[in-house]
Parts: structure tokens; sequence; C-alpha cells
């Protein structure tokens, strides 16, 4: 199943650009990508998804080919990805989110409930600011950031999320989409993430949620993960032994197929949120 590519211009003016498959009748599912990645993030995971699911990847502000409109804030994201629900009429959606997408979606579900049916994250944070090792990263490294980016910095950025290989192929796809991302991006949704943290409104997120992580994961500790479960009340964790903090490129199969089995459930008569814990 080969992918549409599409764009649309949202309320506020910005422009999307956008990857759809699979029935327009079944349940809408709409996947954020992580920082300085593009809808092609989830490429290969949905190669492995079944038609019957609705499918949306989108290349979020200022990543892709979307529109660069200079603001970066989670609270940006998150309303875009909103507008973008609205606008094509996809609520209430399973969104998906990976990394910085995670907090996207989190910060999407805290703000307009109303508009998701589920959640999953894939290597989410609880916080960005209780983060030592990735406060002076971005001090060091990321604030100092000018173009033109250094392909040899962003091929390094991308293998420090991986703990086992990916395709040749595809790992030079991901740097050369994190190469589209201009350097004030980088510097700007850094920042962000530590201006915008929303640790302590976690638990006000009300759908259900699978959290899924590699215990691998260079960047997002375990205390995280139990963290989110404690705060959301219905939510479940699922562990990728071996995996790194983008387990979505490692593993895109068993990715998808845990994917598709939640958004089963959650469209099951019978879900129960107290079952699903």
């Amino acid at each position: 199943m080969t992918p549409i590519l599409r764009s649309i211009q949202l309320a506020d003016g910005v422009r999307l650009h956008y990857a759809e498959q699979g029935d327009p009748g079944g349940m809408p599912v709409v996947m954020l990508h992580g920082i300085t990645d593009s809808w092609r993030s989830f490429e290969s995971v949905m190669a492995h998804l079944p038609a019957s699911l609705r499918v949306f990847a989108v290349s979020q502000r200022g990543h892709g080919e979307s529109d660069r409109p200079g603001s970066y804030r989670t609270r940006d994201f998150a309303a875009d990805a909103a507008a973008f629900i609205e606008a094509l009429d996809l609520g209430p959606a399973l969104v998906v989110g990976h990394s910085m997408g995670s907090a996207n979606a989190m910060r999407l579900a805290i703000d307009r409930p109303d508009l998701l049916r589920g959640l999953v994250t894939a290597g989410a944070f609880a916080g960005f600011r209780d983060k030592a090792e990735l406060v002076a990263f971005h001090r060091s490294t990321i604030e100092p950031l000018r173009d033109p980016i250094d392909p040899a910095f962003a091929a390094e950025w991308q293998q420090s999320t991986l703990a086992q290989p990916v395709p040749p192929a595809f790992f030079d796809m991901v740097v050369r989409e994190c190469l589209r991302a201009p350097a004030v991006v980088w510097r700007d949704a850094f920042a962000a993430l530590f201006e915008d943290d929303f640790a302590a409104e976690i638990g006000r997120i009300a759908v259900p949620t699978l959290v899924v992580w590699g215990d691998r994961d260079a960047m997002c500790p375990p205390g995280d993960q139990e963290r989110i479960l404690r705060a959301i009340a219905s939510s479940r964790l699922l562990t990728y032994a071996g995996a790194g903090h983008a387990l979505h490129w490692e593993e895109p199969a068993r990715f998808a197929d845990d994917l598709a089995g939640f958004a089963t459930a959650l469209a099951s008569s019978t879900f129960s949120e107290e079952t699903f814990q």
C-alpha cells in the first residue's frame, strides 16, 4: 500500500504536508514524528498497518516540506494537530507520537480531549527540565547550531536514537529528512521542550494510553515511563527488549501490530478502560 502525499492549509495559515493511506471509513490514526524528523519517520510502520485503518502521518511545522512559521512551542505543534484533525473531520482519532511527537500528542490530549479516542506514546518523556544531560546537550550542542547543518552531525544525532541496526537506505533517508529542518527549528523546538514542560499536567490525560518503550533507550529513562503510567489512569506499558529510542524504526512490523491491536481494542464494544490497565 503506497501512501498518498497531500498538503493542507490550516485555519491559521500554516500549511502541513502529510501522507494518507487506508480505508476512508476506518478508524482515523494521526501520527506525530520526533524532533527534526518528518512524516517519513513512520513510513516503514505504515507499510505494515492494515488497510482497514485510515492513517495520517504528518510532517509537523518546521519539518519536512511543511511551513516554517517561526514558532515551535509544544502548544503550537499540539494546536496544529488539533486544527488538522478538525479540518479533516477526523475526531475522535487515535493519536500516535514519537519522542517530541509524544510530548505534542500528550499536550493535545490535555488541551483537546474531545479530539482523541486513544493515545500511543513511543519513546516518551514525562518531563524535560529534570534531565541534566539533555539540558547540557541543548546548551552545548543545539544552541550553537547554525545553517547549514553538518550532515555528519545529523547522522550522529539519528544514530544516537538507535540500539539495533536499521536498513542502510532507511537510515540515509531519515538523515536526509533531518537535514531539511533548518537550525532555527533545532534550536527553538529543543528550547520549547524545556519551556513548555507539562509534567504536572499528565494526570489530566483521560483517554486510554499505550506507552511503548525500548529498554535500551539511551535518551528516555524507565522512570519516565513509570511516571506516565502512574499519572494516566487508563494506561499500559509495552517494553521492547533490546530496542532503542527510535524503536519504531528498529521494529516497524511489531510496532504496527501493537498499534493495530490497540486500535482494534478501542473499536471493540467490549473495550473497558479498567481491563486495559
